[in-house]
């Protein structure tokens, strides 16, 4: 039973979560509604994504009999009293927690509710002339002011409904919230879509100028000089992102604002941290504790002066929604200026909200990142990670809860990698070979990140040859991208690991070089790969001392053959291909025979893959105690000594 209205309000509600014009942060909520029962979205759930049995059912008559009922007048005893009725509202067998403006939803007689906060609403709601620009320009809409959510809230809009149908002799459609958002009502969905559009419409004609929202150029140089140090503070020794951006609307943003809505105070907290122009890394630490000392919180967000803005969180989806909440508040504010300009929450309904237990649990529901993983949040760059063992690597790592920096001159190829990973994934196009190349992935890195945890050095080229074959510029070009490449990776990784490590002195970080059982053996007619590889284990052990006073662990992998990738097995240039040419192999005639011959090498008779690798990797960011080693992975051909 309902079974095809339920199917709808999913469908209404993931069209209208997932686009970013009504609702930010997974917000907002809807309902269907029966004669004797209620389905509405869970507290916390996103509309984005919400399927039809994921709507919390609850007995409509129950939710009626709260309205006969007095509560304390008490703040914290009312609201337990009334989430304690709304829970025992719900169907027996519930145990999800309902939205919290369920009973406003169980007020529209209407069989569905959509309410969603566009910035272009909340442009209105939180204008001088809101109500009376309302009232002009969308007359049968109703208008509810500002006061606190939960119960007070329904039994305010309960009073303005009522009022409205005696006057009027019709239900409310379009009820505005001051400071909130918008519900919308009706008894189909194409009903509610119609409302929505013509509101939407009536707004965009109303505003005066478009908003100027393209990135502004910035000093790339103070950002990445910023952004560690504030990873560092926020995170506490543990993983966090600082994300960086800027455009004309943000520079001309008063920081002083308060607060538009609450999904502002849940999502961007209250207040938001000020840093002066030409801050210097010791005052960002200074201003950032004495602030989170204040108000007993970190700051979501931090504003550079004439530079731009920081968003904070301990996940990448925390920084990330508290980054799009922000910007949605400064449009509301650039957007009310059409309305008078801008009227923020009164300074009780800030304070009610801040410590609101429901808002609370609901970001801490919307934004939980599951169980903790091996490499969960790290900031991971995987060099030549567009394919063969970086890609794998890349893979096996964001398996394990990694964020994924894919650095690769194929940028194409680093792209559609990327993309497998959503917004925990980034590719730049890098030549490792190249210093300004190599600065440039690290800077893109903490603008994107805020900084990085685990720097693997996989870009690497192999090109067979004996004495009489090789050439000088094919020694040196495989030398430039091996082993000069590996020094300047781990030359820029190590500069933002350093500082990182001045502001989180007991922070464990990793720098891990892809080397080759060709750097712990010399391979016969190969010597131009196996002298880098040579060379990248001394880089590794000289890299270790030096950098182990920052708590930089530096380390190597060193795998056997990966016969079924690339570089071995491309038919026109692997490996394969290459050593039957140079015959390097006695007696191969075909690319079978070569490979036979290496797999035979092998105890555990196979070539090495990218996941064994990968598990190597883990181990050696997980253990606090290594550094310098050159770490076999190679089914027992080569062996440490």
């Amino acid at each position: 039973m309902y079974s095809n209205q339920l199917a709808a309000l999913a469908a209404m509600s993931n069209e209208y979560g997932k686009n970013p014009e009504y609702v930010l942060a997974g917000g907002g909520n809807t309902s269907f509604k029966s004669a004797d029962r209620l389905w509405v979205k869970g507290s916390g759930t996103s509309l984005a994504t919400i399927k039809p049995e994921d709507f919390v059912v609850l007995e409509r008559p129950l939710l009626g009999a709260m309205w006969s009922k007095t509560y304390p007048e008490n703040e914290e005893d009312r609201e337990a009293d009334v989430l304690k009725d709304m829970m025992y509202a719900r169907v027996r067998g519930e145990n999800r927690r309902p939205s919290v403006e369920t009973l406003l939803h169980d007020l529209f007689p209407q069989s569905y509710v959509l309410h969603v906060h566009p910035t272009l609403v909340n442009g209105l709601t939180c204008s001088v002339e809101g109500e009376k620009a309302m009232k002009r320009l969308l007359p049968n809409a109703v208008w509810v002011d500002a006061c606190k959510p939960g119960y007070i809230l329904a039994l305010a809009c309960k009073q303005v409904m009522d009022a409205y149908k005696a006057e009027k002799g019709k239900d409310v459609e379009v009820l505005f919230l001051q400071n909130h958002g918008i519900f919308f009502a009706a008894d189909t969905v194409e009903a509610i879509d119609a409302l929505a559009e013509n509101v939407m419409n009536t707004l965009k004609g109303a505003v005066s100028r478009e908003l100027a929202l393209e990135e502004s150029d910035f000093d790339v140089e103070k950002v990445v000089a910023i952004s560690p140090v504030l990873r560092m503070l926020y995170g506490e020794n543990q993983p966090a992102t600082v994300k960086f951006t800027v455009n004309p609307e943000i520079l001309a943003y008063d920081p002083a604002t308060k607060s538009l809505s609450p999904d502002h105070i849940v999502y961007a907290k209250a207040k938001q941290l000020v840093l002066p122009e030409d801050v210097t890394q010791d005052q960002v630490k200074e201003l950032f504790l004495a602030f989170t000392a204040e108000n007993g919180y970190k700051p979501k967000i931090v504003f550079a002066k004439g530079l731009g803005m920081f968003s904070c969180g301990n996940t990448i989806q925390e920084a990330v929604t508290a980054q799009e909440v922000m910007l949605d508040a400064i449009k509301v504010v650039a957007y009310a200026k059409s309305f008078g300009g801008v009227s923020v929450m009164p300074d009780f309904l800030i304070d009610f909200i801040v410590n609101w237990e429901v808002e609370s649990y609901r970001s801490k529901v919307s934004l939980a990142s599951g169980n903790a993983k091996r490499m969960a949040n790290k900031v991971t760059v995987v060099t030549g990670g567009a394919q063969g063992f970086g890609k794998g690597i890349a893979e096996a790592m964001a398996e394990e809860g990694a964020y994924l920096v894919i650095a690769d001159m194929n940028l194409e190829g680093a792209k559609a990698t990327a993309a497998q990973f959503g917004n925990k994934g980034l590719a730049v196009a890098v030549n490792v070979s190249d210093e300004a190349s190599v600065k440039n992935l690290l800077d893109q890195v903490v603008l994107h990140f805020g900084g990085v945890d685990v720097f693997i050095s996989n870009a690497g080229v192999a090109r067979a040859g004996g004495l009489d074959e090789m050439t000088k510029q094919t020694f040196e070009f495989v030398t430039a991208v091996n082993y000069t490449g590996y020094f300047l990776c781990a030359k820029y990784a190590s500069a933002v690991m350093r500082l990182q490590h001045k502001y989180a002195p007991d922070y464990m970080m990793d720098i891990v070089e892809v080397n080759s059982k060709s750097g712990l053996l010399g391979s016969n007619k190969n010597f131009a790969y196996a002298g880098s590889k040579f060379g990248g284990i001394g880089l590794t052990q000289s890299f270790a001392m030096e950098l182990a006073p920052y708590n930089v662990k530096v380390n190597a992998v060193c795998p056997g053959n990966y016969l079924n990738g690339p570089l071995w097995s491309d038919p026109e240039r692997g490996l394969f291909v290459q050593y039957l040419n140079a015959g390097k192999v006695p007696g191969a005639k075909t690319v079978e025979d070569v490979r036979r011959f290496y797999e035979s090498k092998v105890p555990l008779n196979r070539g090495c893959e990218p996941i064994d690798v990968a598990r190597a990797i883990c181990y050696i960011v997980e253990q606090t105690y290594e550094t310098g080693q050159a770490v076999p992975v190679t089914g027992g051909q080569e062996m440490l000594n």
